[in-house]
């Protein structure tokens, strides 16, 4: 096979010259980090080629001991990171340097702020923390060589932070990457021993190969200085130290590594399980959602190892769906070591693993739920999320429930942060249900008529707001031995809560208006499935419910929205038979005019919903025409 030999000049992508240029301008706040990016990329080589050399120890050219090695030229100003890793091929160079973020750059400038502090936090969700480099250099130089290919098929990758990078092939007889940083004269600071021990220690202590930088040796018999080598970290899995020997900071740097996140988790379990099944797991909550957490199809899952030996990164099979905010380390020795994707789909151990990793998150949360303020945080990042977990986590979704958060009507504000286990300790005596309503936002849900007869009665309902929320009402019908019920939905039955005379008083006046109600039945024609008198006001004069088992307003306008196409559904229309507007109603012998108001009380019920009309111009009119009738 031939090679490519030629020295070109590239151009980066219009947006990565961008990106780049935010780098250059020192987006990261703490411009060190650029040594612990490095670093764990060249970890991550490491990593690469383990796994590729289980199936063809080849790879390793007679070298299998991985390492990291760390100097520096204070004279010249210039800084070398060089891997015995996995290396790379002229077209991945290309591929991997020339575009930055390539499957998100668009979507990381469309996210970026103006921000330099919360812009840079964006930085290493796409992907691009080698470009950290030029925060403190002015010219970077990569060489680099695929483990396996010939020394003639080296790589040269040269770039000084502007629009265009040169790339050409040469020999390197060696594997891996060496990245010669030339630093800019702000930047000198960098090429100083201590300076960059110091570094190491705090960022990348954890990372498992060694971190080699020179020692300088006492005179040798020559009278010359002997340059040795010493590892500056401590060189061992994290997560296989016992959890005495690792501190905090260790765990939220290795979080960082793992999760290209710059932020600090919020809570962490570093477990060892013996027995059937023997593995450790090292599992982190977040204190920020990724950019690409609803995307449901985004890479996700935990960096998965099996006797140390790295097998890949995305390990989708330990971890449900709604728990894909969860970054962290699994490391099993009841898998074997040529497991791949389609074996760990099949593999008996997986599933066990998968129910345990599961259980151990949701003990996770249980206990986060314990400190209000961190809670708070964690639920605006990854509430939505987390309800998508009764549908698809049948088994556990009474744990699910208990960490599920929600607005109240005891409350006026829009904040999520009553359980329901809260709602359950403040029923009412005799109450056998908890009452919720789903809307478009917070203050159509807080408005709604609907709830007028619960405010009457001192009853509190919670109020939903979210997309996801009419969606997860239906996989969650039941809590604590209550079922759940959407108060505009069916009929209202508030059981105990109503008094025997109150029932039969309903009854009365449902039958002394019934002629009212068929009048309003035949004036609104075929737009609603009946007509009714209301249980549920006390000041609004007419509002419109769903039908028992019938698909929800607010899921139908998302179905909607999507282009889906929806069943036929008819609302029903129910009347407040004390309003002075239904006594007006029924009052009247008009029968134009009393089908204008049949349809003026019918629209506004939708509006108060949140409902789009079918005919704003029609409601507009006879609105108008009314309006101008009692100014006569």
């Amino acid at each position: 096979m031939s090679v490519d030999t030629r020295k070109e000049t590239r151009g980066f992508q219009t947006e990565a010259r961008q990106l780049l240029h935010l780098m250059i301008h020192s987006l990261y706040s703490n411009r060190e980090i650029f040594l612990r990016e490095l670093i764990s990329n060249a970890s991550d080589a490491a990593d690469k080629l383990r796994f590729e050399a289980v199936s063809n120890n080849a790879l390793y050219e007679g070298d299998g001991d991985l390492k990291i090695r760390i100097s520096f030229d204070k004279d010249a100003k210039t800084l070398v990171i060089s891997d015995n890793g996995i290396g790379m091929t002229r077209d991945e160079v290309i591929d991997n340097l020339g575009t930055i973020a390539k499957s998100g750059t668009a979507q990381f400038m469309q996210n970026l702020s103006g921000d330099q502090k919360k812009d840079a936090q964006l930085i290493g969700q796409f992907g691009v923390g080698f470009y950290s480099a030029f925060i403190v250099a002015d010219r970077v130089v990569v060489t680099t060589r695929r483990a396996g290919a010939a020394a003639e098929e080296g790589v040269r990758w040269e770039c000084s932070g502007d629009a265009e990078f040169d790339i050409e092939t040469v020999e390197k007889v060696d594997r891996g990457t060496r990245i010669e940083l030339h630093l800019k004269d702000d930047a000198v600071e960098f090429a100083d021993s201590w300076r960059l021990r110091s570094i190491i220690k705090k960022y990348s202590d954890h990372i498992a190969i060694p971190i080699l930088m020179p020692k300088q040796s006492p005179l040798g018999e020559d009278g010359e200085v002997e340059s040795e080598e010493e590892a500056v970290n401590t060189a061992t899995a994290l997560w296989t130290r016992s959890r005495g020997e690792v501190s905090d900071d260790e765990y939220k740097e290795f979080y960082k590594h793992v999760s290209h996140d710059h932020t600090d988790p919020l809570t962490w379990s570093h477990n060892r399980v013996e027995g059937n099944l023997d593995y450790t797991s090292l599992l982190y909550i977040p204190a920020r959602a990724p950019y690409d957490l609803y995307n449901r199809d985004a890479s996700r899952g935990l960096k998965l190892y099996v006797q140390r030996t790295f097998i890949m990164d995305d390990a989708e099979q330990f971890l449900p769906l709604y728990l894909r905010f969860i970054k962290g380390v699994v490391d099993s020795n009841d898998l074997s070591l040529n497991v791949s994707r389609e074996i760990l789909q099949k593999d008996p151990n997986i599933d066990s693993m998968r129910s345990a990793l599961t259980k151990r998150v949701l003990e996770m949360l249980s206990k986060l739920a314990k400190e209000p303020e961190n809670y708070s945080k964690f639920w605006k990042e990854f509430g939505q999320v987390l309800k998508e977990g009764p549908a698809e986590d049948f088994a556990n979704r009474e744990k699910i429930a208990k960490l599920l958060r929600f607005s109240s009507s005891f409350t006026d504000k829009a904040d999520q942060d009553q359980s329901l286990d809260d709602y359950v300790s403040r029923m009412k005596e005799g109450q056998e249900k908890i009452y919720y309503i789903a809307a478009e936002n917070f203050t159509t849900a807080k408005s709604s008529p609907h709830l007028e007869v619960f405010r009457k009665k001192g009853i509190e309902v919670l109020l939903l707001s979210d997309r996801v929320d009419e969606w997860l009402m239906g996989h969650l019908s039941e809590f604590d031995g209550k079922s759940l019920q959407d108060v505009g939905k069916g009929e209202l039955d508030l059981g105990k809560l109503d008094s025997e005379e109150d029932k039969q008083a309903q009854e009365k006046i449902a039958e002394e208006l019934k002629p009212l109600l068929d009048r309003v039945k035949t004036a609104l024609d075929n737009e609603v499935a009946e007509v009714r008198v209301t249980h549920r006001l006390t000041d609004s004069p007419a509002c419109v419910v769903v039908a028992d088992h019938d698909m929800g307003a607010q899921m139908r306008r998302i179905l909607e929205a999507a282009g889906q196409n929806l069943p036929e559904s008819k609302p029903i229309f129910e009347l407040n038979p004390e309003h002075p507007l239904v006594k007006k109603l029924e009052e009247e012998s008009n029968e134009a005019r009393f089908t204008d108001l049949a349809h003026v009380l019918f629209d506004q019920a939708n509006l108060a919903e949140g409902s789009q009309l079918a005919d704003p111009a029609a409601y507009v009119q006879r609105l108008n025409k009314l309006l101008l009738e009692l100014s006569n």
